[in-house]
């Protein structure tokens, strides 16, 4: 599969960061460019999200061999790799099946455990619009999501993926039938069975229940070299809360 992505050129060596679920790309438009003025950084879109090809199958073998391709075609030998939630199990995934490509590892807010299904009101409140109205307009679609999603930043988030059709009505640039239908597998735990030496950071929010101390021993048991960084006041999502703390902590471990 060939990946979307965006290219930010720096003077140094490659950096790869992949979103997560329901993300793209542009997420991370802005750290990018910071981290440009050291590394030379590629933005993914994984697949069945933003502008990369759509699959009825989504699963973390699929898509560290995307990875695996990707950086193939880009002539790229080692990189380092970078990943937020489910990017992050992409990126550990990886360094696991390809520890020769990966030149250091850092994962953003997701330990390789198995999570409790979270997003079942995003799901029922997704599948319940009718994106092709072509009458509907994108605050008619958000006031219809309120009920089940309260959360005003959680729907913003969502509707970044809704695109308009030129003969009205939307889209999404997400998959959401073949995301909902391997659901499962998105929140399933990684498979053991090997390691990877390497060096890895783990960046967790001081607010977010996704690494937490009882998840450290399966951490260890993947990644014995790792460290782990807890951002303080940050929730799940790091890099939108917390942006220069990151890209110091990644920085600083990157050097």
């Amino acid at each position: 599969m060939q990946l979307f992505h965006k290219e930010y050129p720096g003077p140094g060596k490659p950096l790869i960061i992949m979103h997560g679920l329901f993300g793209m790309l542009d997420n991370w438009h802005n750290l990018a460019r910071k981290f440009s003025s050291q590394y030379h950084v590629y933005l993914l879109d994984l697949r069945n999200h933003g502008q990369s090809p759509h699959s009825d199958t989504i699963n973390y073998p699929l898509m560290a061999n995307d990875l695996w391709e990707f950086m193939q075609q880009q002539n790229i030998s080692r990189a380092y790799i970078l990943g937020h939630s489910m990017g992050g199990k992409v990126a550990m995934e990886f360094a696991l099946r390809f520890p020769e490509k990966c030149l250091k590892l850092v994962v953003v807010d997701i330990a390789p455990v198995p999570y409790k299904p979270g997003h079942n009101d995003i799901f029922k409140a997704l599948f319940a619009l009718d994106i092709d109205d072509e009458n509907k307009t994108r605050k008619d679609l958000d006031e219809e999501m309120s009920g089940l999603i309260p959360e005003f930043g959680v729907r913003q988030f969502l509707l970044k993926s809704l695109v308009r059709k030129d003969e009205g009505g939307y889209y999404w640039k997400f998959n959401l039938t073949a995301i909902h239908a391997h659901y499962e597998e998105i929140i399933a735990a990684l498979d053991g069975g090997r390691s990877y030496g390497g060096p890895t950071l783990f960046i967790r929010g001081e607010k977010s229940p996704y690494i937490l101390d009882k998840h450290l021993p399966a951490i260890q048991a993947l990644f014995p070299t790792y460290q782990l960084e807890t951002i303080d006041g940050a929730g799940h999502w790091v890099h939108a809360e917390k942006p220069a703390e990151l890209i110091s902590e990644v920085e600083d471990f990157l050097s």
